[in-house]
Parts: structure tokens; sequence; C-alpha cells
């Protein structure tokens, strides 16, 4: 069963890339006494993720804080140094956290796990966006696909405030 609108996120252990190395946190510190923008990936340097996706959630980085988003989050099922290598490529750092489920434990838990090992990918997460308050759901909208991304867009998230 997946995860809907007015339900509290699953404690789950995420890793995130804190100045000494690799940092493991629970999805309640990431997502306690907030307003979160999160969006998933299948896989971070994927076309879609790096060239739409990604990149849509850095140019309205602006508007979502107005909007009053505290954090823009992005969880895919890779390790952290991939999500890391990533970031840095694309200019998200400090603009986007990056929150590593490298082995899909939170996505699982969120019922929005696909299997896309017929493309050599294995266990990866639906392509979603959503919106998070203090840990309960807000907004949601899962993809069909992994190749597209208009409903989990930036755009479409903006439109939701």
């Amino acid at each position: 069963m997946s995860i809907k609108v007015g339900d509290r996120l699953p404690d789950a252990k995420l890793t995130i890339m804190g100045e000494g190395g690799p940092k493991p946190v629970s999805s309640d510190e990431l997502f306690k006494g907030k307003t979160v923008a999160l969006f998933a990936v299948p896989g971070a340097f994927t076309p879609t993720c790096s060239e739409k996706h990604l990149p849509g959630f850095l140019a309205n980085a602006d508007a979502l804080k107005a909007k009053g988003v505290t954090t823009i989050a992005c969880t895919a099922v890779n390790d952290v140094f991939v999500l890391n290598a990533w970031s840095k490529e694309r200019g998200a750092n400090g603009v986007v956290t990056m929150l590593a489920d490298g082995n899909g434990d939170f996505v699982k838990a969120l019922g929005l796990d696909v299997d896309l090992s017929p493309f050599g990918l294995g266990l990866r997460s639906k392509r979603y966006a959503m919106v998070v308050e203090d840990g309960v759901v807000k907004y949601l909208a899962v993809e069909d696909s992994p190749p597209e991304h208009e409903k989990a867009s930036a755009e479409k998230v903006l439109a939701f405030f």
C-alpha cells in the first residue's frame, strides 16, 4: 500500500553527506517541524533526472522558499557518494539536500518502490514529489512511468501552495 496525503512519513534511516563523510539521519530528524518539498528520482545521473527533474527544483528553489518551504530534498536508491557527486556536478550543493536510500528501505516503507530489473537497474524509487509538513504528507504526485516528470515537477509543487 502506498503512502497518501494525510499519512505520516514512516520512520526510516537515510544517509546524507556530512562534513566528515556519510552521516545517517532518521526521517523524523529530517522532517520534524519543517515544510519539505521532497522529490524522488529513479537514479542519479539518469537522463530525465539530470536534465529535467532536478533542474526544475534548482530553478524554482527561491520560489519554493518564498512559499514557506524550509528544505528542498531529493531521494534516490543510490549510495551517498553517488548522490554527492551528482549534486556537485549539477550545482545542487547548498540548494537541495540529497538523501541516499541505498538499500531502498525508505521507498519500500512508502510503498513507492519499483522493480526496474528488466532495464538493469534493480529496485528503484518511482518518480514522485511531495510536500511534507512536520512529517505529514500534504501533497503527493507520483509519475506513471520513470521517464515522465510532469506530475512530479517543481512547477506542480509550486501550484500546490
